[in-house]
């Protein structure tokens, strides 16, 4: 065994002799993914971050996965690889990807006005083309301003609680992040599709990139193998050193905004996924420029969003999914990159230590 094993160490190497580039590749993918971890775990410590989840993409393979940390502090529970971390806001980046497909498909029309798909809207609602909900530049009031299911009042009565309040601004004439946009493409989903909107998601989506795990829920549902989360926030007490006291961190998404926030997944599978977007097994080519281009404002301005994700860079572009200060993904198509970071610390905000971490896989 030990011969055949010489032979084979003699065999790459040769090979690596012939293929010099191949060999300093490795060389130089094996010297990234270490310096990630030291990142990592620096970043950590400095955060006082309990547990995380890394995957790298690099020209549609994951060539980095890891778990570090604790995903329940109190139990001691290390973080795996199948440990599920709710993503929130992350989740607009796969709503976006829905309404694309429901646009090939020509169930959608995404420069029709709202009232094509959805009734009883109020009237300075319907005009709003649902381009304009994915982007964030509809006007339209805040859903979680009103008295939610947390405070005894249902979701039903959050709706007609929003469609009283006058427009907060005419739409595209501004971006503001606003989550009745997703609750009103939910919408939308379910009445075109003919199926819930997560198992539109499961069926269009986590089937073909087999996110097996991948589920939906908040702090209130027991999700197996989810993270705990946690928070150094102020509790507003008296106590001394309050804002340094870990705490358990509960949040609250209610079924019909979902759409907007309500998925928990895993790094390996956001990794699965994006490699199934960007190599075309979601959508097509066109599809997916589209759903990366920025919504124009009504002074001709660009937006902050695309058809559901945030557009950090134009050139080179730069697309993310970033979720409640403790989930995030970042794509860099034209270079063939992507990082995901899951951590359990509201204010983890791996959104601000990813770009160091792709800095390591980038052409200089």
């Amino acid at each position: 065994m030990a011969i055949r094993h010489l032979k084979a160490t003699l065999v790459v190497a040769a090979l690596l002799g012939l293929m010099p580039g191949l060999g300093r590749a490795q060389s130089t993918l094996e010297q990234a993914n270490a310096q990630v971890r030291q990142l990592v775990r620096q970043t950590m410590q400095e955060r006082r971050i309990p547990g995380l989840q890394l995957a790298v993409v690099k020209d549609g393979r994951v060539v980095l996965s890891e778990s570090y940390g604790l995903a329940n502090v109190e139990n001691r529970v290390p973080v795996s690889a199948g440990t599920l971390f709710p993503i929130n806001s992350a989740t607009k980046a796969f709503t976006g990807v829905a309404m694309m497909q429901l646009a090939e498909a020509g169930l959608v029309n995404l420069e029709a006005p709202v009232s094509r798909y959805l009734e009883d809207l109020p009237e300075a609602w319907q005009g709003i083309r649902v381009r304009q909900l994915l982007a964030h530049t509809s006007g339209l009031p805040e859903i979680v301003d009103q008295p939610g299911p947390t405070t005894g009042a249902t979701e039903e009565s959050m709706w007609q609680a929003v469609k009283r309040q006058p427009l907060a601004a005419a739409p595209g004439e501004r971006f503001a992040y606003n989550q009745t946009n997703y609750g009103l493409l939910a919408q939308i989903i379910v009445k075109q599709a003919r199926k819930p909107y997560e198992q539109y998601l499961a069926d269009g989506q986590f089937a073909v990139a087999k996110m097996r795990l991948s589920t939906f829920g908040d702090s209130y549902d027991p999700v197996p193998q989810a993270a705990t989360i946690y928070s150094y926030f102020p509790r507003r007490t008296l106590a001394p050193n309050d804002a340094q006291r870990l705490s358990r961190w509960i949040y609250d998404i209610p079924y019909s905004l979902h759409a907007g926030g309500g998925l928990l997944s895993t790094a390996d599978e956001l990794a699965a996924w994006l490699i199934a977007l960007t190599q075309g097994r979601l959508l097509g080519k066109d599809s997916l420029q589209a759903m990366w281009t920025q919504e124009t404002l009504n002074n001709g301005d660009r937006g902050d969003w695309a058809a559901g994700w945030p557009v950090l860079s134009a050139s080179p572009r730069q697309v993310a999914g970033i979720g409640g200060h403790r989930a995030a993904f970042m794509v860099y198509p034209d270079e063939g990159l992507a990082v995901v970071v899951l951590t359990n610390l509201v204010g983890g905000n791996p959104e601000l230590f990813i770009p160091r971490i792709a800095a390591f896989y980038r052409a200089p």
